[in-house]
């Protein structure tokens, strides 16, 4: 977060109209439908070029520059807002936040000693106005002067009453938008309507907000973020509301039923220094990959009523207010090719080749499509100009062509005929696609998942000695390694009778892994490692699981009623494979597991861990050192809890490492239980 942002360089007078003018269009098209000829990264980028070409050239100056107007200057309304909603200047980095706060504090003559630190929203601004109480119209923000009446979505919006709990006149500011839930809900809707769907959460409540006359209706999510009496209102209770700080006032509006950002992961804080500012925007920023809606930063405010009334405004943006921009999750890049894969497991799986672009602090040039029926729902074409997802941790992935971009030179994405990894057929029977072959056609590749560290864990196997046994016809799957003799390996080129016995001695070894590693080896579609370790803690047997039925499979923490079916087929289709390992004498139980059909545990017996969420993060000292983080996570599930790779407010607690980072601020915020990598090991000691 502290690089130098970009910006546009602008040549001349006619290079610094034409980028007036997009920036204008850009803006007018984004705050009418959500939709824009660029991304938000790229219109902070050309708005920064506007800015410094003024600045060298302030006799060039253009009325129509966005730089002196409140953000969607280009929108006309037809309702005058009571005060105007004015847009934040930004800052990219904590150096332009020490700049910004030094100079609004020689502003004031005085340091300031209260700052409000809050999540920027990503939706759209609007105003709610209530009478005596009652929701009695909506307005968008506009130009910042005028906006649009928008009150036939009274009614659709949660978190926005319709009565508040006072019976008080008074108009409430805030961010209408949709959550990850909500856009999948409206994205259905629309497919079912028209076989289309949204772009992006933002564009999808855009025009959302503005219809009047689709045949079906979509949720919206509205959180409040200040509250104003009107003007001419000279009451107690209005000069009381303007006086008070604005951490006080957003107390008073999560008071009346208005919905805040209080009870989310990156609820506002009062912090007294700069460092702690600081400290609460990397906080925000660490949650912002799990929150259930968009954030595009933090906004960083003087609390107090009285530094604001003397701060005072611009003609754009408040000085004692401003937004701290976060590296953009969302661009528009080019779709280039698309590429087809086939997985370990026989799923054929398309990838998105793109122009490279810059996103959340790393290069992305591939990105996921998941199957061919989401590229048809999506009506992804070659060349399309695509928005592309990606925050923290999340692999990329394309969310939605950009029609409005479309030259007419794009051209449909050619679909594969027959499996592209061996050329058979390919069975369509599923979404995912998958070569008729199934494991079969990637039986290589399913082996060496299955003899890696965090399945089966045979040392000294390599990838290349596996391709070498299958090439020559010792092992057709992994459960052949079982049976191999000293004399077929020697028999292998460059294998002595040295490695011969170690590798020997590795796959004996491999035999008495718990169930869950076995099970992961399998490779069972529609799970992984962590879900391969529930389904072993529940069942405690394999017997337990094969016999199990998709109701019971569903029973297992995490597995859905799509996936539980799937489940139960790949069992059946493994059995033969199964069946082998069985005989070879590798294990089929999970230590200290106890089947679903056994006796409850007894009162004082209850595992360490039981029914808690743990969180392990940064590098492991003393007695887990050793383990990888694969390790430790069956650690937690031996004892009891639930491995998690996220802090939230559902986690107890969280074994911290060196450099344990902004999952031990998070956690220490949301007041999760802290521990050392030693003080862990003591209390799981029994299942080390």
């Amino acid at each position: 977060m502290t690089e130098t942002p970009p910006i546009t360089v602008l040549l001349d007078d006619t290079a610094y109209a034409e980028a007036v003018q997009l920036a204008v269009d850009s803006a007018a098209a984004y705050y009418a439908d959500g939709t824009s000829t660029l991304d938000d990264d790229a219109y902070d980028q050309l708005v920064r070029g506007i800015t410094a070409y003024e600045e060298k050239h302030p006799e060039s100056v253009l009325p129509s520059s966005p730089t002196g107007k409140v953000a969607g200057g280009a929108v006309v309304g037809d309702v005058p807002h009571t005060v105007p909603m004015l847009s934040l200047d930004n800052v990219f980095g904590p150096e332009q936040l020490a700049d910004w706060a030094a100079g609004l504090e020689r502003r004031l003559g005085r340091p300031v000693t209260a700052w409000s630190v809050e999540p920027k929203l990503d939706g759209l601004a609007i105003s709610a106005r209530y009478r005596h109480g009652r929701l009695a119209q909506l307005v968008t923000r506009g130009d910042g002067t005028a906006g649009e009446d928008v009150s036939h979505a009274i009614g659709t919006i949660v978190g926005l009453p319709d009565r508040l709990a006072d019976a008080v006149t008074v108009e409430l500011r805030g961010e209408v938008m949709m959550t990850a839930s909500q856009f999948e809900q409206a994205c259905a809707k629309r497919e079912a309507h028209d076989g289309t769907t949204f772009a992006n959460p933002r564009s999808a409540a855009a025009g959302t907000l503005r219809a009047q006359d689709r045949p079906y209706v979509c949720e919206l999510t509205f959180f409040g973020y200040g509250v104003l009496p009107p003007p001419d209102d000279d009451s107690e209770f209005a000069v009381r509301l303007r006086g008070l700080p604005h951490s006080q006032v957003m107390g008073w509006v999560a008071a009346q039923g208005v919905q805040t950002t209080a009870a989310t992961p990156v609820a506002g804080i009062l912090a007294e220094t700069l460092d702690q500012v600081q400290a609460r925007v990397e906080e925000i920023a660490a949650a912002r990959a799990e929150l259930p809606f968009g954030i595009d930063g933090i906004v960083i405010k003087c609390d107090l009523a009285g530094d604001q009334a003397e701060a005072g405004f611009s003609s754009r943006a408040p000085r004692w207010a401003v937004a701290y921009k976060l590296p953009a999750t969302e661009k528009i890049t080019k779709l280039l090719r698309v590429e087809w894969n086939t997985g370990r497991t026989g799923i054929i799986a398309p990838r998105a080749v793109l122009e490279p672009v810059k996103l959340d602090g790393s290069v992305v040039t591939y990105a996921t499509l998941h199957n061919v029926a989401d590229i048809t729902r999506r009506g992804l074409m070659l060349g399309d100009s695509v928005t592309v997802y990606k925050a923290g941790d999340v692999i990329p992935r394309v969310e939605a062509p950009v029609v409005h971009l479309r030259t007419g030179d794009e051209q449909p994405i050619p679909i594969p005929e027959l499996c592209p990894q061996c050329g058979d057929a390919i069975d369509r029977s599923q979404e995912r696609w998958r070569c008729v072959r199934g494991r079969n056609c990637q039986a290589i590749a399913s082996i060496i998942y299955a003899v890696e560290r965090d399945t089966l864990d045979i040392e000294g196997l390599a990838a290349s000695r596996v391709k070498q046994m299958f090439d020559t016809g010792l092992i057709a799957d992994f459960a052949d390694l079982f049976f191999l003799t000293r004399e077929q390996l020697l028999g292998l080129e460059r294998m002595g009778e040295t490695s011969t016995d170690n590798l020997l001695a590795a796959i004996e070894q491999a035999k008495t892994r718990p169930l869950s590693r076995v099970f992961a080896a399998l490779g069972v579609r529609g799970t992984g490692r962590a879900m391969s370790r529930r389904i072993a803690r529940h069942f405690a047997t394999m017997d337990e699981v094969r016999a199990a039925d998709a109701e019971a499979i569903q029973r297992v923490e995490g597995m859905g009623p799509e996936k539980a079916p799937l489940v139960v087929a790949e069992l059946a289709e493994l059995a033969p494979l199964i069946d082998k390992l069985v005989r070879a004498g590798v294990n089929m139980i999970e230590p200290g597991a106890t089947p679903p059909s056994a006796e409850p545990v007894a009162p004082g017996q209850e595992l360490p861990l039981a029914s808690m969420s743990v969180v392990v993060t940064g590098t492991m000292t003393g007695p887990l050192a050793a383990l990888s983080r694969n390790e430790v996570n069956e650690l937690i599930e031996r004892a009891g809890g639930k491995s998690s790779s996220s802090v939230s407010a559902k986690t107890a607690l969280l074994v911290a490492g060196e450099k344990a980072g902004s999952k031990r601020a998070k956690a220490e915020t949301l007041g999760v239980r802290v521990v050392s990598p030693e003080e862990f090991a003591d209390q799981v000691s029994a299942f080390l």
